[in-house]
């Protein structure tokens, strides 16, 4: 496919430093890919909830030197690549860029060709943008760490035994209507489990259309408040999202003997004082960038089985409404970025 001649310089975000909670729109050099990086002209990206502060933490991969461009998210369409990386110019990609380095809040961006997938013939940029980070953070918490066996999946490997086995699983998701638990509601119900979503007032019939069983509205019952309303309601596997009260209350959720993983926060800093409980696996974890994963999470929107839930889209010139709208704690889903048709 013949692309547009590349400019000199383009548009991009830029964190003034690390510590900046601002941004800018500057114009910068158009970057030079590596021998295993691809050059991406993105079309839509998508920021991530408090990542201008991420740096602040020692432990975070954002506190290197790397050049400050917010948004690991995109979409976009491949202008260069390595011979060997089964991608061409022309195609259409979307992936989640490691945070150490510069995200995709520019019009054009470098990426890890490893960190690419192809783009579902179905979706729109908006909604590709969307998926990547949150949607990988949800597979790896649900499938890698919480235990649920992926060959479940309908669709995946036909595999009935995984399928029956995590039907005998409750899986309890804080933040069920937000970016990453969105995610884990469906691949968990996908995969067979019985789904309980943790959101907030106005989200309950979302998160049901997701595929959870049950709904707790916490603006009207905690969830240790819920747990202690009927017998059975203890779960397997809690995938937390949002720390605080929620992470608190799924101590008292998850079963002696099952697993907490939060994506938020160590969950060891919120058990409550005096409670004894011992989990098969408790932890807090950052993802692994995979194209592969995001390969499989694709062969599941292609099929129409999981979506993506967009909150809003915003022209480039309005990133500090997105960023506000993201801040806000109102948005139901991502907020996308919008950098070119």
């Amino acid at each position: 496919m013949a692309l547009p001649p590349l400019p000199k310089t383009m548009r991009q975000l830029l964190q003034p430093s690390l510590t900046s909670p601002t941004l800018i729109l500057t114009t910068a050099p158009i970057p030079v890919p590596g021998p295993d990086e691809a050059l991406i002209r993105i079309s839509a990206c998508s920021p991530c909830k408090d990542e201008l502060v991420w740096a602040l933490n020692p432990a975070s991969p954002a506190a290197s030197g790397k050049e400050a461009v917010p948004c690991l998210d995109f979409a976009g369409t491949v202008v260069s690549a390595p011979a060997d990386s089964g991608f061409v110019a022309g195609d259409h990609v979307f992936g989640a860029i490691d945070p150490s380095r510069a995200g995709a809040a520019r019009e054009f961006a470098v990426v890890k060709t490893g960190e690419l997938a192809r783009l579902p013939g179905r979706m729109r940029w908006e909604e590709a943008a969307a998926t990547p980070l949150s949607a990988l953070t949800a597979w790896q918490a649900v499938f890698v760490q919480g235990g649920l066996e992926v060959k479940g999946l309908e669709g995946g490997d036909d595999d009935e035994g995984a399928r029956e086995r995590n039907g005998g699983k409750r899986v309890l998701v804080t933040g069920a209507a937000g970016g990453v638990g969105s995610w884990a509601v469906q691949f968990a119900a996908l995969a067979g489990a019985r789904v309980v979503g943790v959101c907030g007032a106005g989200k309950e019939g979302i998160v049901r259309e997701l595929g959870a069983g049950e709904v707790v509205d916490y603006s009207k019952t905690s969830v240790d408040e819920w747990v202690g309303e009927e017998k059975g309601r203890e779960v397997d596997l809690v995938v937390d999202c949002v720390g605080g009260k929620a992470l608190e209350g799924a101590w008292r959720a998850v079963k002696d003997g099952g697993s907490i993983v939060s994506v938020y926060c160590e969950p060891e800093t919120v058990r409550p004082t005096g409670l004894e409980k011992v989990l098969s696996k408790c932890l807090f974890f950052i993802l692994e960038t995979s194209g592969a994963q995001l390969g499989e999470i694709a062969k599941l929107l292609e099929e129409g089985k999981a979506r993506p839930l967009v909150d809003s889209v915003w022209p480039l010139e309005e990133f500090e409404k997105a960023f506000e709208r993201l801040d806000s704690g109102r948005a139901r889903g991502k907020v996308v970025i919008k950098i070119r048709d």
